[in-house]
């Protein structure tokens, strides 16, 4: 019985415990999350987006605007990675967007 407990708070304590599998568009899939956390505090962009539009930053994420799409989302990271001068990499922009689609945009996958 010992066992069974510690395997399901094992369960309940792991990364994503409790939430749903969400499939995930096709321009995400197997981009680095860690990669693309990494990448957004060292680059600074909160503080970027707060400078541009105020509060938190978070404001400039909105899904029902100008970025409709999985597509645009990634268009719209290589503009600031471009006007920036950041350099980013191909991998470095889809995981940025990954981690934008997570946590602010959440398009569903296309079938």
């Amino acid at each position: 019985m010992a066992t069974l407990a510690a395997a399901v708070a094992a369960l309940l304590t792991a990364p994503g415990a409790g939430r749903a599998e969400v499939a995930v568009p096709a321009e995400f899939r197997g981009a680095d999350l860690a990669l693309g956390e990494q990448l957004l505090r060292e680059h600074r962009c909160a503080e970027c987006h707060t400078r541009l539009v105020g509060g938190d930053g978070s404001g400039i994420y909105r899904p029902k605007g100008r970025i409709g799409r999985p597509a645009a989302l990634l268009s719209m990271v290589e503009v600031c990675s471009v006007e920036l001068k950041l350099q980013l990499f191909p991998e470095d922009i889809q995981a940025i967007a990954a981690v934008l689609q997570r946590d602010h945009y959440r398009f569903p996958a296309s079938p």
